[in-house]
């Protein structure tokens, strides 16, 4: 993780405004003036050779002349000065700057240069550079408009970051209108320095932020961002518009499966992955931003629809279809209730529908029915204006009446100019209200998303019946034997062969390179067989007639070679070399593709689908990021069509989901493992006596700038840290890193405690675990915690015996740390293990200092952190004590941690 340092740009006490003047129009002139106009509460030093005031403020001639060390620096100068004017802020001991100067890499390969400068400069000091070309940051809780937008949005606890400053304004200038607050408003620019993971980081650990907003251009440092976002999207919304949806970054690719792995749809997997909300325009992104600025989250999908026509009701009721959502079912008891207010002839069902008649009563009385219903998780109120409803008169009714409630609230009141003074009052109560009933729909499922995202992030996945086994020795050799050829393609034998050493069922296959020895083969094998052209350049076999099925004697084996052998000749200019021949597994109800590619920015994506010849044609396909568990690959499966049928549909049997989930936690892992596999298609996969064969594979491997797992976006289980250990009176344990799998461990092990137990490590006399903390616990991002378990086995049976954890802050250099150990195993050594693991693993990634709170009663704490050399503080007032860890200090060298005691 980077080391942020970053409330200097964010929360500055003072900043220098370097290139300030008075000239009119200038950038320099409207960035002091906002500073001024906006009301910053810090202190304002312009810097400019060429002035001696600026708006009746004295002006320095260069930064070191400053009389005091700034916070930051605003940068309006041209682009060939920065270098040197963040070199004299590095040297006057500024901690950032944001550079608004274009001309960087946009202008081509000098604005490169120059940008590459600037990157050298800052790349060992820690001081921050946003930008260059950007607008700048508007913090509202600081007063801080420092920026080149002349307005500044009322407070509230939403931030919002763009790499583009038009965007900024024009949802500065939309905000402005519809009256939602914010409290940052960040424009990235070019990204050299601080990009969306550190600032999702950021705002994150502000807790004056309840949600991000996000326009995102590109990604950069995308292990970096989906960590962050992973972390930050279990508390706060973050919600994504990101433009360049149509490109075709896989209209090159070679294989099915990278054609339909699109960069779009990586995107799209990796938003999901990391609980981000994905809209997908302008208007969308406006919507989710007055929705996620104004309501509380729903708690499911349940939605009431209270209208004065039928037509805006259906239309509502058609919008949430579309998710394959039904309005809310309401009770009988709120249909009485309804009926009781009423007119006879209402719809009694929803859309409540109240007639054209309806006047602010009516509405006002159908309204507090509904939002006391608790069959309901959200309610919107539409009107159109007919010549009996009053648009304004019931605005004002309801809109003390929806505000604060505990799910979302909002209204669409449809037309022009007659409703917009009722708009207006909504706005001004804080009630979001859109123009069309589709909108309102779409803001409401974007939110309820979100809250469907966290959910499914915080389940615990079960463990698979069967332990997963690699042969990793051999999947080398294979490995190496591609990256010896220049196109890289494995035959069909040795892709199966890649498969199968990591546990993947394949159809066998054989080799033949004469024709008496494809007959021999064929009957070894036994009829019917598949005869296909042996070829390390050929991609799609069955595209030039390399393929011939259903064969079902000698002679047929001897035609199809000879078929085979002269289409190759008459349309590639390869020489034939033979051919491959497996059994002809019999046609099933269905065919799935499964497969991976490794993309440039994400790496390894992985694919599920219907397979067969026309999978490109069906589309039908989910991508997922590894690495998996029997969780993600289930929900995997769940997103795609062919998985009603693979549950069973009609005359088709189900099929044991858990070999798919297998099988996908296989491909994962392969991935995960071998950095050079580029291209991995298995298809079609056929289901033949209940089992899943992979009957045809192929496989292309490339030579990698990274090392795995370094080539993943989403670090891995990182199974080095994997022990076999000897506990004096306790026997064989097993010392490795928490798996999210462990959580029945985990609640098993708490249960066990005593009270005295829970309070020293939880601070609070808990009866259980919550489902959250759970998950939290066992769900760990590697790249930021440490979390060991030990675990025993008696007769079969798995028992976690301790957990220790040291958990990074946000700059990276400091850490918390917390040990728990089962009652029966106190004082036998399992704690000082797992604690002088994780302490060794924090050393190695070069966290600086570790800390704890350990109560007073806590003597066995005490005790070893005394004898792994922690400094031991009783703090004045509340007796608790601070043990801290320095690994500066000379005694602390590498290695000395896990020698201690």
């Amino acid at each position: 993780m980077s080391v942020l340092n970053l409330d200097k740009l964010f929360s500055p006490e003072s900043i220098a405004v370097i290139g300030a003047s008075e000239k009119e129009g200038s950038i320099g002139t409207i960035v002091m003036k906002n500073l001024i106009d906006g009301g910053y509460r810090g202190r304002i030093y312009p810097v400019n050779p060429n002035y001696s005031e600026v708006f009746g403020r004295p002006v320095f001639k260069s930064v070191k002349k400053l009389p005091v060390t700034a916070d930051m620096a605003l940068v309006v100068t041209p682009i060939k000065t920065v270098a040197g004017i963040v070199h004299e802020c590095m040297e006057r001991g500024l901690g950032g700057a944001v550079v608004f100067s274009a001309g960087g890499r946009e202008t081509g390969a000098k604005g490169a240069a120059i940008e590459a400068e600037i990157k050298q400069k800052i790349a060992p000091n820690g001081f921050r550079v946003l930008g260059p070309n950007c607008l700048g940051i508007i913090s509202t809780r600081a007063r801080m408009n420092a920026t080149f937008a002349s307005r500044m949005p009322v407070s509230g606890k939403m931030a919002f970051i763009s790499q583009s400053g038009a965007i900024c304004t024009a949802i500065l200038d939309f905000a402005a209108k519809a009256e939602i607050g914010f409290s940052y408003f960040i424009s990235l620019g070019s990204m050299i320095d601080v990009d969306f993971g550190d600032v999702i980081d950021y705002l994150g650990n502000d807790p004056y932020v309840s949600s991000i907003v996000m326009y995102v251009e590109n990604i950069t440092r995308i292990r970096n961002f989906m960590s962050a976002a992973r972390a930050v999207s279990r508390i706060k919304p973050i919600i994504a518009l990101k433009a360049g949806r149509t490109r075709a970054g896989a209209l090159a690719a070679a294989s099915h499966t990278g054609a339909m792995a699109g960069e779009d749809a990586v995107y799209e997997a990796a938003f999901k992955r990391a609980g981000i909300v994905r809209v997908k325009t302008f208007a969308e992104l406006f919507d989710c931003t007055e929705f996620i600025g104004k309501q509380p989250r729903p708690s499911g999908n349940g939605l009431a629809i209270l209208t004065n026509a039928g037509g805006p009701g259906v239309m509502a009721a058609d919008a949430l279809w579309d998710y394959g959502v039904s309005p809310a079912a309401l009770e009988p008891e709120t249909i009485k209730r309804l009926d009781a207010v009423l007119p006879s002839h209402w719809s009694r069902s929803n859309p409540v529908d109240i007639l054209g008649d309806a006047d602010a009563k009516r509405y006002a009385g159908a309204a507090d029915i509904l939002m006391s219903a608790k069959e309901v998780d959200g309610m919107l109120v539409m009107l159109a204006p007919q010549a009996i409803a009053d648009p304004t008169g019931v605005a004002i009714l309801l809109a003390q009446r929806l505000k604060n409630h505990s799910y979302p609230v909002f209204t669409a009141w449809l037309g022009g100019s007659d409703v917009e003074a009722g708009r207006a009052i909504f706005r001004k109560a804080g009630i979001p209200t859109f123009d069309s009933p589709e909108r309102a729909v779409r803001a409401f499922m974007d939110l309820y998303h979100y809250s469907r995202n966290i959910e499914m992030l915080q389940q615990i996945p079960e463990k698979l019946p069967d332990r997963l086994d690699f042969d990793h020795h051999k999947a080398q050799k294979l490995i190496n034997t591609g990256l010896s050829r220049e196109n890289g393609l494995l035959s069909e034998v040795e892709s199966k062969q890649l498969l199968a050493s990591y546990g993947i069922a394949v159809n066998a296959t054989e080799e033949a390179f004469t024709e008496e020895q494809a007959v021999s083969v064929a009957e070894k094998i036994g009829f019917p067989v598949v005869l296909k052209v042996v070829s390390t350049q050929i991609t799609h076999k069955s595209d030039m007639g390399g393929v011939v099925l259903d064969i079902r004697d000698p002679e047929e084996v001897r035609i199809a070679y000879q078929q085979i052998r002269e289409r190759l000749a008459s349309r590639y200019a390869v020489p034939f070399k033979g051919v491959s021949i497996q059994k002809m597994l019999p046609g099933g109800h269905c065919e799935i593709i499964v497969g991976a590619k490794k993309d440039r920015d994400f790496g390894p994506v992985l694919l599920f689908g219907t397979g067969g010849v026309l999978t490109e044609v069906f589309k039908d396909r989910s991508i997922a990021l590894p690495p998996l568990n029997r969780l993600l690959a289930r929900r995997m499966m769940e997103e795609t069509r062919i998985y009603k049928v693979l549950s069973g549909y009609r005359n088709i049997d189900a099929l044991d989901m858990v070999q798919l989930e297998s099988l996908l936690m296989r491909l994962s892992q392969l991935v995960t493992d071998f950095a050079e596999i580029a291209e991995i298609e298995m298809n079609p996969l056929m289901i033949h006596e209940n089992r899943v064969i992979a009957a045809d594979a192929r496989v292309i491997i490339r030579p990698s700038e990274k090392e795995a797992p370094l080539h993943l976006v989403i670090s891995p289980y990182p199974n080095q840290y994997e022990e076999h250990v000897e506990i004096e009176g306790v026997g064989p344990v097993l010392v490795r890193p928490i798996r999210p799998e462990d959580a029945p461990l985990m609640e098993e092990m708490f249960n066990s405690l005593s009270p005295v137990s829970i309070y020293y490590r939880f601070f609070s006399p808990m009866k259980r675990l919550p489902h959250h903390m759970l998950a939290r616990f066992t769900q760990i991002d590697y790249d930021r915690q440490i979390a060991m378990v030990a675990i025993s086995f008696t007769d079969g049976t798995e028992k976690m015996l301790g957990v220790s954890r040291v958990i990074s802050e946000i700059n990276g250099k400091r850490a918390e740390f917390a040990v728990l150990v089962c009652d029966q195993c106190h004082g036998r050594g399992i704690g000082a293990a797992l604690l002088k693991r994780c302490l060794a693993i924090a050393q190695t990634r070069g966290i600086e200092k570790i800390w704890g709170i350990v109560l007073p009663g806590n003597t066995k704490m005490l005790a070893l952190a005394r004898k792994l050399g922690f400094e031991v503080k009783q703090q004045a007032g509340t007796g608790e004590y601070e043990v801290t860890l320095d690994f500066s200090h000379p005694c602390h060298e590498p290695g000395h941690v896990m020698a201690a005691g």
